[in-house]
């Protein structure tokens, strides 16, 4: 088992690691906990009561955050013509077409977002074995195989991210930073919380999130207590 330092061993002394908090007082707890001399990136991870190997249970959308991640998004696009102008003017930062699928392949990945108009969808599901692990595949269900390039990729930059099951029922999503301010980092995590809720599978029994941690880049995790009725009360 990894050993952690005196900072992480210190932080994770200031809250029962054993407890649920709130929305609120996890946050508090989080930015009080943080040590890291760096801006520290923040993360939601939930465990979700659904069965990923079934098509009916499947979990997956966007969601704009109303403060962003915090972070820089370099957008690529696969597009040809007067489209793949489009996207350079609406600030995307690679367009490509076959050639970008052939970069692709060959390792380049300077990249965190990826869109395509849907003729170019052929050749991008060349590389989706790629695309996909990295939770980039382009895909018509979250806007990013679309004619309209301009708003996919405003919406992105602006904050808009995509949340998505994995093999093991588990979801992880990116909410902020750390120097985000409290109230930023509720909006942000309720936003995505709600929209998991409305995204729940009407396939889905029992307990639909099983679990939520919230955690920093460096920091220690701490267990999130939450559902739609308790969101009025935790202000």
């Amino acid at each position: 088992m990894p050993k952690h330092g005196k900072s992480y061993r210190k932080a994770i002394e200031g809250f029962d690691a054993t407890k649920s908090y709130s929305i609120t007082e996890g946050v508090a707890i989080l930015k009080k906990s943080a040590y890291a001399k760096f801006n520290e990136s923040i993360e939601m991870h939930l465990k979700l009561g659904v069965d990923p190997r079934q098509a009916d249970q499947q979990v997956r959308g966007t969601v704009g955050l109303p403060h962003g991640t915090g972070k820089t998004v370099r957008v690529a696009v696969f597009a040809k013509g007067e489209k793949a102008r489009e996207a350079e003017e609406a600030g995307a930062e690679i367009v490509g077409a076959e050639d970008l699928a052939t970069k692709i392949q060959g390792g380049f990945f300077d990249f965190d977002a990826c869109i395509a108009t849907p003729d170019m969808m052929r050749e991008v599901g060349k590389i989706g074995k790629i695309l996909g692990p990295r939770g980039v595949m382009p895909n018509p269900k979250t806007g990013t195989v679309t004619m309209d390039l301009a708003k996919a990729i405003a919406e992105i930059k602006a904050g808009k991210v995509e949340f998505r099951l994995d093999r093991t029922a588990n979801i992880h999503v990116n909410i902020g930073k750390i120097q985000f301010t409290e109230s930023q980092i509720i909006d942000n995590a309720k936003t995505l919380l709600d929209a998991l809720y409305k995204a729940k599978p009407a396939a889905a029994k029992g307990t639909y999130i099983k679990s939520i941690t919230l955690t920093s880049t460096m920091g220690p995790g701490i267990k999130i207590s939450y559902s739609p009725a308790s969101a009025k009360e935790d202000k």
